[in-house]
């Protein structure tokens, strides 16, 4: 079958590398945005991950780098060092086939790592350079990178760098580099904030929104377990006891929460693994290889894992709490159910979180209501079945009203005699659904 990434008019080392991928045909937002950025047009893809972003914008930003030039040509950033070393890894696999007077080059600049030894290897510049802000700013700083050749910069995750703090640094780098430059940001949110930046640097940007087919994987079980006034953490480990999971991701709001959390599940006797950003760079690249070596069953992370780390086999995600913004938690229970296999996504919910879960429902997800009982998860009856309830009874007081025809001409005690037709047809009409339920 022909490759359609062909009609794209890529380099052939490109296309060498789509094959190698297994790419046969493009996806929704690469088809919108390749041509475009092709051409060198500035771009905003907004997309959820799993959309094929990436190499929606590496493809035809790397095919336009002259590789007889050793110069930075292409930045891309991220917002945290496991996304950016994901991307790498993603630039590697295609540059490795270009070769001799054609190789391309690429270097990636994390926190966390000798800085100095950095500067030093930095003698010839490389044509695409990949890494966190902070760092690629701080090299800039130093006259170690050369950013003034770039045609182009890349922007991912924006919203998340945004609230990690990063965006000041990203402006930094771009106000390095020519006036004539790409500029190109892909997110899953564009909030307000992030718009003076937008309109900062960008003229006139091609926007792409790709909405998810489905707001989850289609194969993902959304199960809502009440707190009912018990112990969350001891809820929890009974939880995890019973599902038993391949890979389970328990999501907090807070560092700190996770690792009262971490500490709670430890104390009961069980392996965990903790990742948020109050890790040292050195503690989470060892945690992130020991869940690699499967040396953990449980990971608590708060959402920093939902967005900046790519964990494969999770088969379970707890919510431990509903986050706040409601988009995190498509991007939590994004983290199962990938690459064709299913999943389980549980929330232990409080009657706080009644309105945040009408709205995830109104988003298009349903879920199955269970509870622990005897040692065991078991399906429970609904949610809001008393709200339910109330309105059945409503409608049939309304119906009742309907029904009941006002005399027109009003004699004594007629509102007694009106109450009375009124409960025989209400007694009638509860008995018709209960005998349809």
């Amino acid at each position: 079958m022909d490759n359609q990434f062909k009609r794209f008019q890529l380099q052939p080392f490109i296309i060498e590398a789509v094959n190698e991928l297994g790419f046969t045909s493009p996806t929704e937002i690469q088809e919108r945005l390749i041509p475009a950025i092709h051409r060198g047009e500035n771009a905003i893809g907004q997309s959820q991950t799993g959309t094929g972003k990436t190499h929606a914008y590496l493809l035809p930003t790397i095919d336009r780098i002259s590789a007889t030039i050793q110069e930075v040509q292409l930045v891309v950033t991220a917002p945290t060092r496991e996304l950016a070393s994901q991307i790498h890894k993603e630039v590697q696999k295609i540059i490795k086939h270009t070769e001799g007077e054609n190789e391309l080059t690429s270097k990636l600049f994390v926190g966390g790592t000798d800085k100095q030894r950095t500067i030093e290897k930095l003698k010839t510049q490389p044509h695409i350079v990949v890494g966190t802000p902070g760092r690629i700013n701080d090299l800039i700083k130093a006259q170690a990178l050369f950013v003034h050749t770039a045609k182009s910069l890349i922007v991912d995750e924006a919203d998340l760098m945004l609230d990690m703090g990063f965006i000041k640094d990203v402006d930094q780098i771009a106000a390095a580099m020519p006036e004539k430059l790409q500029i190109l940001v892909f997110s899953a949110t564009i909030p307000e904030k992030l718009k003076p930046f937008l309109k900062k640097y960008m003229d006139n940007p091609k926007y792409t929104h790709v909405a998810p087919k489905q707001v989850t994987a289609a194969k993902v079980e959304h199960v809502l377990i009440p707190a009912r006034h018990r112990k969350k953490v001891q809820l929890l480990h009974e939880m995890l006891t019973l599902y038993n999971p391949y890979l389970a991701i328990v999501f907090t709001n807070t560092k700190k929460m996770a690792d009262i959390v971490a500490d709670g599940l430890l104390e009961k006797g069980l392996r965990v693994g903790r990742i948020h950003g109050g890790l040292s760079p050195r503690e989470r690249k060892k945690v992130m290889k020991q869940v690699a070596d499967l040396e953990y069953q449980f990971i608590i992370a708060s959402d920093l894992a939902a967005r900046g780390i790519d964990i494969e086999g999770v088969s379970h995600i707890i919510n431990y709490e509903l986050p706040s913004d409601l988009d995190f938690y498509i991007h939590r229970v994004g983290r199962t159910a990938r690459a064709g296999y299913s999943g389980i996504a549980a929330t232990i919910y409080e009657p706080s979180d009644e309105d945040a879960l009408n709205k995830l429902e109104k988003m298009g997800i349903t879920f199955t209501n269970m509870d622990i009982e005897k040692g065991e998860l078991v399906k429970i009856g609904e949610r809001n079945r008393r709200r339910t309830r109330v309105r059945q009874t409503d409608e049939v007081d309304v119906k009742a009203k309907s029904l009941v025809r006002k005399p027109s001409k009003v004699k004594p005690g007629y509102k007694k005699k009106m109450t009375q037709e009124m409960d025989k047809i209400k007694k009638r009409e509860r008995r018709i659904n209960n005998r349809k339920k």
